[in-house]
């Protein structure tokens, strides 16, 4: 998965990080804006995981959604 994508698109994007991170609100979302650092640090917070845990479950979903950005934006 490319973050550099998904930042560029997180409207539509965070659509997926809703599904995989329930807990996460729709501001932390917000506030989040594609940015994998950000991203990190809301789900230690809401799920109590240490830093390397919450780096392990983002590297899994990238894995999972390992897709290239549409032609057009490549």
């Amino acid at each position: 998965m490319n973050w550099n994508f998904a930042e560029g698109n997180w409207k539509q994007f965070k659509g997926k990080v809703k599904a995989q991170w329930g807990k996460l609100s729709d501001d932390q979302l917000d506030a989040i804006a594609g940015q994998r650092i950000e991203l990190a640090g809301k789900i230690q917070e809401a799920y109590g995981v240490t830093t390397d845990e919450a780096e392990q479950q983002i590297k899994r979903f990238e894995d999972l959604h390992r897709e290239s950005p549409p032609e057009h934006l490549s």
